[in-house]
């Protein structure tokens, strides 16, 4: 409430009560007719005079006294009515907060009533999402025993179907195995008379090239002879012209060194004559030497007076320097102390900055991949977010108690400042593990694919034929680990059918025969 009420201003003059006005009317109209006898009754004044001046000090004594009362009675007054008045403010005040406290409680009880009745509907929800993904789970175990029963008839199916058609392309196989063995044998005495053809074809060329060689090696011969003889002569003509040119350039030179040997000796005198000036000129400078060295001693003497006075001088100015250089390092130290300090304080507050932009950045990129995650979550998914846990009851009790511990090392410490994730970590294990699972089916399924597809090239093989692949290892071309089929046929290239080779021979001699250990 607010506080007391200020007293009203004190009046700076006395102020003259209403009751005492008529006394001072009588005092005035008393000493009128005092005045007016003045001249009669001189002997009479100063009593009256003395009278009236007491009368007034009486008078100003007690208008004093009661102006002192006035004001202690007034300003109880007013602490009175402070009082009372506070009083009133705070019965006020306490109905508000009554009031304001009557409808908070009211308003809180309606909150807790709307909170239960969601809590019951979740809570029916939840029942009911539950028996759901119960009768969903039973559907789709009971598709799956279908699907595993088709698969199961579709397998024996092709199995049978399978056989069926291998017996069939052994017996076919052995059919085609025979006339090719056949042909094989014809073809083996064909090649045995062209390989005889053949020798005789390379014995006469053999000879007809050694003559060849013989005649183009004597040509070879002659000519490197004429070519030594012709270059011998040309070497011969070249070193005359050489020597020539040698004897003329030796000419030349001392020709032209004549006056140069002149300008040498006269040189020579020359050098001579300046030799015995330096001499002459190194006594003089001894001398000299002599003079400078006397002259230096008396420098010296001097020299070592004057450094004695500076070097008390010296002495007094270093150590002025020393104090003055303390002064600097200490006001330098506290300089850069006071700069690093600014600057790591201005490092960290960067670091600090930065540090907390990557976090905001790194919470803002969790909170949408966590709604688009939740826009890509099955009605299952969103139903039971978080799966069962696998762990029995003494299990979970001692991974609680493990969680409870106070962690020591440095990576415990770490987990238990993420514990708040835990939620988290266990839906990202879970999509983890699906994942891998997925990853492993497809492992799967492509070995599966893989092996099909062999056992389809296989059968392929078997059925058709090519020429190229005769070469090769043939699961159906092996009898005692050796094949004998000929590699390749100059009148047959590309794919030819077992079949059509029955009714057709070739024409051509066919290619050498080969043999190819499996």
């Amino acid at each position: 409430g607010p506080g007391p009420r200020a007293s009203p201003p004190r009046p700076s003059h006395p102020c003259v009560c209403p009751a005492a006005m008529p006394g001072k009317r009588r005092s005035l109209r008393a000493a009128a007719p005092a005045a007016g006898e003045d001249g009669l009754l001189p002997s009479r004044a100063p009593a009256e005079e003395e009278a009236a001046a007491t009368k007034r000090e009486i008078l100003t004594l007690f208008l004093k006294d009661k102006l002192a009362r006035e004001e202690c009675d007034s300003t109880l007054n007013l602490h009175k009515l402070s009082t009372q008045w506070r009083a009133v403010l705070r019965e006020t005040k306490d109905k508000e907060l009554h009031r304001d406290i009557t409808i908070l409680s009211q308003t809180f009880a309606r909150v807790m009533d709307c909170k239960d009745s969601a809590i019951q509907s979740l809570a029916m929800d939840l029942e009911e999402a539950e028996e759901q993904h119960a009768q969903a789970l039973r559907s789709h175990l009971h598709n799956i025993d279908r699907l595993l029963q088709l698969q199961h008839s579709r397998l024996s199916c092709l199995e049978e179907g399978y056989s069926t058609q291998l017996d069939a392309l052994k017996m076919e196989f052995e059919a085609e195995r025979r006339t090719i063995l056949e042909q094989q044998e014809q073809e083996s005495c064909y090649l045995q008379d062209m390989e005889l053809a053949a020798e005789q074809d390379s014995i006469r060329s053999d000879h007809e090239v050694t003559l060849n060689f013989q005649s183009t090696r004597d040509d070879i011969k002659n000519k490197s002879l004429q070519k030594q003889q012709c270059t011998r002569m040309e070497l011969s003509r070249k070193v005359e012209e050489l020597w020539e040119q040698f004897q003329q350039a030796i000419q030349s030179y001392t020709e032209a060194t004549e006056d140069q040997k002149v300008t040498y000796e006269a040189l020579k005198q020359k050098d001579k004559k300046n030799s015995r000036e330096i001499e002459m000129q190194a006594k003089k400078l001894q001398k000299l030497q002599s003079l400078i060295t006397a002259t230096k001693g008396r420098i010296t003497s001097h020299l070592q007076e004057s450094k004695e006075q500076s070097r008390c001088a010296r002495e007094e100015k270093d150590k002025v320097l020393r104090q003055l250089q303390e002064l600097k390092s200490q006001m330098n130290q506290a300089r850069v102390k006071a700069h690093s300090d600014l600057a790591g304080l201005s490092l960290q507050s960067s670091a600090a900055l930065k540090v907390l932009t990557r976090v905001v950045k790194k919470a803002q990129r969790i909170l949408r991949l966590a709604e688009m995650c939740r826009g890509l979550e099955t009605e299952e998914e969103k139903v039971l977010p978080f799966y069962s846990s696998s762990l029995v009851e003494e299990e979970q009790q001692e991974s609680q108690r493990v969680l409870e511990e106070t962690p020591t090392e440095p990576l415990a410490q770490a987990m238990w400042d993420s514990v708040g994730l835990e939620r988290f970590w266990q839906r990202f294990s879970k999509v983890k593990l699906e994942e891998k699972v997925l990853e492993k089916e497809q492992e799967a399924l492509s070995q599966r694919n893989q092996q099909l597809r062999d056992l389809l090239r296989q059968y392929l093989e078997g059925i058709s034929v090519i020429w190229e692949e005769l070469g090769d290892h043939n699961p159906f071309l092996i009898v005692k680990h050796k094949s004998c089929i000929p590699r390749e046929l100059p009148g047959a290239r590309g794919t030819l059918c077992m079949r059509s080779a029955r009714s057709h021979t070739p024409q051509q001699p066919p290619g050498p025969c080969s043999t190819s250990t499996s």
